[in-house]
């Protein structure tokens, strides 16, 4: 049978070598590297400045993909990215590129934090595959949505938490699953963050500043309606909650990846939290209910843990605080550079400590020398995007989609337990007029949560941070 096939195979070949015909690989027509159209998938970017210009180059990946549209509410901005790929058409409003433009397979979303979500649903309604830059949105409810909706278009999803992809989390979940350190305790994680304005109220309006090309309206989306604020745009947004989700809502799906997958945390019980001082001067000017706070302390409470009897409390803090760790990680921990942003799981018989991204995660056994697992050549947001597009091209459910770390399967619950963060800081700020007339904080420090339900079940007026409103006839069904 062999030799038959061998000799089928020798008369076919040399049928076409007589008539002039040669079988040549796609791949030599097309030169190193080729990928035949065929093979390409259609990607478009809404947000295509800033952060927006490494998503939407590494969504191109070397070629392999074609990026058929650019989409940015200030053009100005994303000259980088309309310079790179000058056959892509252009768009101000992500509602018309998708109304006109019928050959997207896929698209990058890297806009402020307060527009994700409804860019985001309205791409999948349309069975577009997304990758979304964290938080993936900018309330519980939005995440919850999300998830729901990744499942019902089948569609392929990944939030840009790119240290999700690190083989460091790989790394961590083996010490964590062969008991290097015991008994999960507690978990740590802080950030140096803001570099960006907080704890002040919002910019006062001037229309005079605002750059030419800027599409404001746009750019405002579903929040208040309100004239132009310098500032605001391309950046300083993030400290400010009709827009942003503060320190925690930046840097917390860097960090607190690590501990939240491998201890597979779930929905947390209940939040505790305590913030900067400006708040407390309620009786003047600096009472700034409009803008994140200077620095915070969140404790969220997780009951259900394969890793703990009596469950995990996550400290999680911000803006210059940091908490007091174990003796054994030495006196001058805090000293060295690595420690600006970094999450510590800490169990009875030792600690793992994980940088920003999830690099070079170190395990610490008591008496033991510490074992760092170096990933400093790992291009994490090359490596997390592409596998993102390899995944569209495979097909949801496919294996490759499984594989993925933050798809909203994963990355929607994740978002949650950070949004719970900032959903008790804002309660924790409620105030009202005592019986003197004076105002008073009265939203209560601890929170009780039924996550399956969405509901804070101790403090009814904390709810309404669940969701929030949505304006100038934008919509979402939450």
């Amino acid at each position: 049978m062999k030799k038959n096939k061998s000799r089928r195979n020798f008369i076919k070949k040399s049928a076409l070598i007589g008539s002039g015909l040669f079988i040549i690989p796609r791949n030599v027509l097309g030169g190193k590297g080729y990928t035949a159209p065929s093979d390409q998938l259609a990607v478009a970017a809404v947000g295509s400045g800033g952060k927006g210009t490494s998503d939407i180059n590494n969504a191109y990946n070397k070629g392999k993909n074609r990026v058929v549209a650019l989409c940015d509410v200030h053009p100005e901005y994303a000259k980088k990215s309309m310079d790179r790929f000058p056959d892509a058409k252009i768009y101000k409003d992500y509602r018309v590129m998708l109304e006109k433009q019928k050959d997207i397979d896929a698209v990058t979303i890297s806009t402020p934090d307060h527009t994700h979500a409804v860019i985001t649903h309205a791409c999948m309604e349309r069975k577009l595959h997304v990758y979304v830059q964290k938080p993936l949105t900018h309330t519980i409810a939005e995440a919850r949505l999300l998830r729901k909706a990744a499942k019902e278009n089948k569609v392929v999803t990944q939030m840009g938490n790119q240290g999700g992809s690190n083989p460091g989390v790989v790394k961590v979940q083996e010490w964590i699953d062969q008991n290097k350190i015991g008994q999960i305790e507690k978990i740590f994680a802080w950030t140096n963050r803001p570099v960006w304005p907080q704890g002040k109220n919002l910019p006062k309006a001037n229309e005079n500043e605002k750059p030419k090309e800027l599409d404001w309206d746009l750019w405002l989306g579903p929040a208040k309606k309100r004239k132009f604020s310098p500032g605001l745009h391309p950046f300083a947004w993030r400290g400010y909650w009709d827009f942003g989700t503060g320190a925690l809502g930046d840097m917390a799906c860097h960090i607190l990846d690590v501990p939240y997958k491998t201890l597979k945390l779930g929905y947390p019980n209940s939040v505790e939290c305590t913030t900067s001082t400006t708040y407390a001067k309620m009786w003047n000017a600096d009472y700034a209910p409009e803008g994140c706070p200077l620095s915070s302390v969140v404790n969220l409470q997780y009951n259900d843990s394969p890793y703990a009897k009596n469950g995990i409390k996550l400290v999680w803090m911000d803006g210059g605080l940091t908490p007091d760790l174990p003796e054994f990680l030495g006196d001058d921990f805090f000293t060295k550079r690595s420690s600006n942003n970094l999450a510590v799981i800490v169990g009875s018989k030792g600690a793992i400590t994980s940088r920003v991204y999830a690099n070079n995660p170190t395990l610490y056994q008591k008496g033991e020398k510490p074992i760092v697992f170096n990933t400093s050549n790992v291009k994490l947001d090359e490596l997390h995007n592409t596998k993102w597009t390899e995944a569209c091209k495979a097909g949801y459910n496919s294996k490759e989609h499984l594989a993925l770390t933050s798809s909203f399967e994963y990355s929607g619950p994740f978002t949650e337990t950070v949004l719970m963060g900032n959903l008790g800081l804002r309660s924790r700020m409620l105030i009202k007029k005592d019986v003197r007339g004076r105002n008073i904080f009265y939203g209560r420090k601890k929170l009780q949560w039924d996550g399956p339900n969405m509901k804070i079940t101790n403090f009814e007026e904390a709810n309404k941070f669940v969701t929030k409103s949505y304006h100038n006839g934008w919509s979402i069904p939450v």
